[in-house]
């Protein structure tokens, strides 16, 4: 069996010079010993994959509810495709893929119930309190709320990891690790996953919404990045049924979005002479965004976004249901600021906060289908 000294060295020997080395992920927040045939990053993997969190993701709408069909994206789903996207680029560059991984698989645990409906719902009655943000309480989730280990709170996942879920711009909590992540900003690996994160919602959201008759053939038409794809694919397979023809074309999309992803990353990194972390750290100081598409391909995803929100999410069958799951959110929590009693007793012990951030961490953890019961069970 190779000794853990042998991983570290063949693992950080197939990544750039710029990549987060394995070698760095060792420490956390609580020292723990390694472990002696598993990197610190498939330690985090696991635990992700073991939270309660992560599980919950299966019963949380991305677009479509959970009851609407079997077949349509979820939270878990989603975080799943986003794992792959990253996991390509990053491999395809050099970049730590375990790393990308592990930020991906962690990035929607803080996600409310009923989707971004459901967010800002939340968002907007935690606002005298606070407010609330999915990204900063998938870092509150794995710091604090998950409880599986008695050595500590929350999963204990390594810094880098903790570093990478905090997304830039993002109000997080004085410590050690923002402090860390303003000095030195984001790793390359943290950034590929946050725009891959966009490549899969935009193609995932495209095939449920052509599937739930939403969108259609025709309203596509003028979308750039659909149109020559799907023009492609008819040429190539004319006798293939309507389904078959989107699902091919939404694979072309794909290919021809992460494609350019890659080339333009590895052409930018070239041209501004990165060859260490702190070579991309200079130039993400001085504000230049070096990981990103091309020009041409930003449009296009740009126009694909926008067709997205003005036809799928602000379609009158969504907003209906977003409405009702927003009205079960604010339900639930004027119900529980004036019944505290009603929270679980081992939920309020994992914390100190206020009850406003309780019932925050409270609701934002339940499934849309677990929201709906207990609802219900408060209203009868």
């Amino acid at each position: 069996m190779k000794s853990l000294a042998q991983l570290f060295d063949e693992e950080d020997a197939k990544l750039s010079t710029y990549a987060v080395k394995n070698q760095e992920t060792i420490e956390r927040i609580y020292p723990e010993e390694l472990h002696p045939y598993r990197l610190p990053l498939h330690r985090d993997r696991d635990r992700i994959y073991h939270s309660w969190a992560f599980k919950r993701l299966e019963y949380k709408t991305q677009v479509f509810i959970n009851s609407e069909g079997d077949n349509f994206r979820t939270r878990l789903t989603h975080s799943l495709e986003v794992a792959g996207v990253c996991r390509t680029v990053s491999y395809a560059l050099g970049l730590n893929s375990h790393l990308s991984e592990v930020i991906a698989l962690a990035h929607d645990l803080g996600h409310t119930p009923f989707g971004h409906a459901g967010q800002e719902i939340l968002n907007e009655l935690m606002k005298p309190y606070g407010g609330f943000e999915h990204n900063k309480q998938s870092l509150r989730i794995v710091q604090k709320l998950e409880s599986r280990y008695p050595e500590f709170p929350g999963l204990n996942l390594t810094r880098m990891t903790l570093i990478g879920l905090m997304k830039h711009g993002a109000d997080y909590e004085a410590s050690e690790l923002q402090i860390l992540r303003q000095e030195e900003g984001p790793s390359i690996e943290a950034l590929i996953t946050d725009i891959s994160d966009e490549i899969a919602y935009t193609h995932h959201d495209i095939e449920d919404g052509l599937e739930q008759k939403l969108i259609s053939e025709e309203s596509l038409e003028n979308i750039k990045l659909w149109k020559k794809n799907y023009d492609k694919v008819k040429l190539e397979s004319p006798q293939a049924t309507t389904t078959l023809l989107y699902r091919k074309t939404i694979r072309y999309m794909l290919n021809e979005v992460i494609s350019d992803f890659i080339y333009n990353i590895d052409v930018e990194l070239q041209k501004n002479q990165i060859h260490s972390r702190k070579d991309f750290s200079k130039i993400w100081k001085k504000g230049k965004r070096i990981i990103d598409y091309s020009k041409e391909i930003k449009g296009q995803m740009q126009e694909l976004k926008t067709f997205l929100y003005q036809n799928l999410y602000k379609h009158p069958r969504i907003l209906e249901k977003s409405k009702h799951g927003q009205n079960i959110i604010e339900f639930l929590f004027h119900y529980l600021m004036k019944n505290p009693n009603k929270i679980p007793q081992t939920f309020k012990l994992k914390n100190n906060e206020d009850l406003p951030r309780i019932i925050a961490d409270y609701i934002s953890g339940m499934t849309d289908r677990y929201a709906e019961l207990k609802a219900k069970e408060f209203r009868d």
